[in-house]
């Protein structure tokens, strides 16, 4: 049997707070569509700190740090992932789309592309919209979209939590930026 050690802190090189702000970032924008449970957010930065995203863009209804919840999940991500707030969903979505992004909604739709088949090109930024734990991405975000991604899933429910998704989508796309450069 192996002997596995847990590596530690220092092992790990974790980077400062403001080494990592200026490291590159995958150009990736995540959206968050009205999401009602700050503890997702949280996920959310804590996933994004973890896969080098470039921006989280928070809006509607969904909290912004301080929030007690944001805190308690990210375990300081909110400091070192940018961050901005916008009240309506279609204004965040159309200022990235005047910044060049590509828009994917993050949804199961008729015509949905699965995760898999989508492709990083190193030029172009994708804005990632995700929807809120009830409805989803609304209909209006879903509609400013170039494509819709979906994570092909195989049980019983077809649903995931919104901060595992997140986590499955990032890992996809940040495998395929970092690992599979030419």
């Amino acid at each position: 049997m192996a002997d596995f050690k847990k590596r530690t802190i220092e092992e790990l090189g974790r980077l400062s707070v403001e080494a990592y702000r200026q490291q590159p970032k995958m150009p990736v924008y995540l959206v968050l569509d009205n999401v009602r449970s700050a503890l997702n957010v949280g996920s959310a930065f804590r996933t994004a700190d973890a896969f080098e995203v470039r921006e989280i863009v928070l809006c509607g209804i969904t909290a912004t740090p301080p929030h007690r919840e944001i805190l308690k999940t990210a375990l300081g991500a909110s400091e070192s992932v940018a961050w901005s707030y916008a009240e309506h969903t279609v204004d965040a979505v159309a200022a990235l789309r005047r910044a060049g992004c590509r828009i994917w909604a993050v949804e199961q739709t008729e015509y949905s592309t699965p995760l898999q088949d989508v492709q990083m090109e190193a030029e172009t930024p994708i804005a990632l919209i995700f929807g809120n734990e009830v409805g989803g991405v609304s209909d209006e975000a879903i509609q400013l979209a170039d494509g819709v991604l979906e994570v092909p899933q195989f049980g019983a429910k077809h649903s995931l939590n919104i901060s595992v998704c997140v986590g499955v989508v990032l890992w996809e796309l940040f495998r395929k930026w970092k690992f599979q450069k030419a």
